[in-house]
């Protein structure tokens, strides 16, 4: 395979496809491109899920998903872009929980799916065939990855805590 490395080759792949999907999600949160409601419409939604303030739920959520798939694609801030997709996807397998692991029964499969590999990438880095390697990994730091990753962790943490306290009270009122 001469100067290509397999392993590199790989990574930028995985980030690639995973990044592109990221960002697809995103963008249907925050422009409602690809059929998606946009920032009012997945306002609307996340109210409904019991995300609240609604919009600044839908606005993370995008954000997450849209701006972590766009860095892990292109291999920047690969620790931060990571810990980003990694919590939206929290989220997201939180609303999809109580319906089991398989995403045909409405499960949490593909959203702990993409976290899961969304994670993966940003602890082991982008490899060779990224901005991070271009840039001599200024933003792909130990101190970055543990950061990013507790920020993240503790963000889905209140997220999702948050979203289950609304959800008990809006049952006790029914």
């Amino acid at each position: 395979m001469g100067f290509l490395n397999r392993k590199d080759l790989g990574l930028l792949a995985i980030r690639l496809g995973t990044g592109g999907v990221l960002v697809a999600h995103g963008t249907q949160k925050l422009f409602g491109w690809f059929g998606g409601g946009g920032i009012d419409g997945t306002a609307q939604g996340m109210e409904a899920m019991g995300f609240r303030p609604a919009r600044p739920s839908a606005v993370a959520a995008g954000l997450g998903e849209a701006g972590g798939g766009a860095l892990l694609a292109l291999g920047a801030a690969t620790p931060a872009a990571g810990a980003a997709a990694a919590g939206a996807m929290a989220g997201a397998v939180a609303v999809h929980s109580r319906a089991g692991f398989f995403a045909m029964q409405g499960g949490y499969e593909y959203p702990a799916y993409l976290g899961f590999v969304a994670a993966g990438l940003g602890l082991s880095g982008p490899g060779r065939y990224s901005l991070d390697h271009v840039t001599r990994h200024r933003l792909d730091q130990p101190v970055t990855l543990v950061l990013a990753f507790a920020a993240s962790a503790a963000a889905a943490a209140v997220v999702v805590g948050r979203r289950e306290r609304a959800l008990a009270e809006q049952k006790e009122t029914e």
